[in-house]
C-alpha cells in the first residue's frame, strides 16, 4: 500500500499545477483578496451563493504550491455545502493546522483537505496553507 504522505504530496502537487478551480467566476456574489506579506502569496477568491449554499467558487492569483493547492482543495471541499457547514469545516481545518484537533474522525469531514495535516510541522508554511481558509472565513463572517 502506498504511503499516505506520498498520496497527499501528489494531491497537493496536482492541485498546485493543474487547478481547474483557478479561473474567473461569472456573476460572483463576493470577491475578497487574501495576501500573505511574509512570502508574497496573493489570491483573489470569488464566491457565488445560491440561497444559503455555496454554489460555486474560483480563485486567481499567485503563490507557492502550498497556498495554491490549499485554495483549490478548499474550493472542492466547500462547494455545495451550506454556509453553516462551511464554517464548521473551515474551523476544523484551521484547528488541524494549529494542532488543536487531532481526532481522525473529526478530521474526516475535511475530505482531501486533510492532505495539509503535516503542514503544522512546517511553521513557515502554515500561513500559506491557511491563506484561502482565512479569506473565505472573512467573506462568510462579513456577509452572513
Amino acid at each position: 500500500m502506498e504511503d499516505l504522505t506520498e498520496v497527499y504530496n501528489e494531491l497537493i502537487m496536482e492541485h498546485s499545477m493543474n487547478s481547474y478551480n483557478k479561473k474567473k467566476l461569472k456573476n460572483a456574489d463576493f470577491c475578497e483578496i487574501g495576501h500573505n506579506p511574509n512570502c508574497g502569496d496573493e489570491i483573489t477568491l470569488e464566491l457565488k451563493l445560491n440561497g444559503n449554499t455555496i454554489e460555486d467558487m474560483a480563485f486567481s492569483g499567485h503563490g507557492c504550491a502550498i497556498s495554491q493547492a490549499s485554495t483549490s482543495i478548499m474550493i472542492d471541499t466547500l462547494k455545495g455545502k451550506t454556509i453553516e457547514e462551511a464554517k464548521g469545516i473551515i474551523k476544523t481545518f484551521i484547528d488541524m493546522i494549529k494542532r488543536e484537533i487531532t481526532d481522525e474522525k473529526e478530521l474526516k469531514k475535511l475530505e482531501d483537505a486533510i492532505a495539509f495535516k503535516n503542514v503544522s510541522n512546517m511553521p513557515a508554511r502554515v500561513k500559506c496553507a491557511l491563506l484561502a481558509w482565512h479569506t473565505i472565513e472573512d467573506i462568510l463572517n462579513k456577509n452572513n
